[in-house]
């Protein structure tokens, strides 16, 4: 299993720049593709003792099956729906594992994958980890449900729907990336959608959320999508307290990433995609 620190950003002013983590403790640790009962045992046994903050989770919502190759990980980040089954575990035991981490001191820090569902070449059929029925070739996803209103295929103007160059911040945002069928986030349904996943999470008490492939999406529209998002659950958290939002960017130029990102967030700037350890945490306030 993968074992990676996110440094926590503490001591910071305003909404969501704060990481909520409990005093002195000031380390995020990303537990990729663990089970959330082993998660859960993590937090009581050995993270909580030792000073840790919070922890990091693969993404819990139902994903495509993918066996050619078989299971890889990226079929993580392919959904089909919101729903929380994953082969990390069910909703019960994602409920369980956050209840017991949280009774330890010990945050849940969701990564969110929004961008985009999964591959146009994913077939139909039920081959996901909840089961529910999809038409990737169609845009059709009821278990949500999304339609092919709710996608970007209109905006794209390269040839192929792809996105072809990476300098074009028109291609990178409204274009699908290697495939994956891009949401268009500009319209206030998918938005709704969106916040009504990540409130549902909320009121389960995770304390905030890695924004998968944040550089794919207009920072107008995710701040669009964040505006919507409850506070946390006040049985773990202050009243009023606002989830830690931090956002994925992939890119050699740290100019060119932090316009990338929502002027009110925090986001990691990865300096090379096969380089998970080559990670920074930025910090932006306008």
């Amino acid at each position: 299993m993968q074992f990676l620190l996110l440094l926590a950003a503490v001591g910071l002013c305003g909404a969501q720049y704060n990481s909520n983590t409990q005093a002195g403790r000031t380390s995020i640790v990303h537990l990729f593709e663990w089970r959330w009962a082993d998660i859960a045992l993590e937090c009581e046994r050995y993270l909580a003792p030792n000073g840790f903050g919070g922890v990091q989770v693969s993404p819990p919502n139902e994903n495509i099956v993918i066996t050619n190759p078989f299971r890889p990980w990226w079929e993580r980040y392919q959904p089909i729906s919101y729903k929380l089954c994953s082969r990390s575990g069910n909703e019960n035991e994602f409920r369980d594992m956050v209840t017991r981490c949280n009774n330890v001191g010990v945050y849940i820090y969701v990564d969110a994958v929004v961008n985009h569902m999964c591959g146009a070449a994913g077939g139909s059929g039920t081959h996901s980890t909840c089961g529910s029925y999809f038409d990737a070739g169609n845009e059709n996803f009821p278990a949500v449900p999304y339609s092919g209103w709710d996608f970007n295929d209109g905006r794209c103007h390269t040839s192929n729907g792809e996105i072809q160059n990476y300098g074009d911040m028109y291609q990178v945002r409204d274009c699908r990336l290697s495939g994956l069928l891009d949401l268009a986030q500009e319209k206030d349904y998918v938005r709704t959608k969106i916040a009504e996943y990540m409130n549902y999470l909320i009121d389960i008490g995770v304390a905030g959320f890695r924004i998968d492939a944040a550089k794919h999406m207009w920072p107008g529209d995710i701040k669009a999508f964040l505006d919507k998002l409850n506070t946390l659950n006040t049985q773990w958290f202050p009243s009023g307290t606002k989830p830690f939002i931090y956002q994925e960017v992939i890119s050699m130029n740290f100019l060119s990433a932090s316009l990338c990102a929502c002027v009110f967030s925090t986001f990691l700037l990865l300096r090379s995609g096969s380089d998970a350890m080559g990670l920074f945490l930025h910090t932006r306030k306008g």
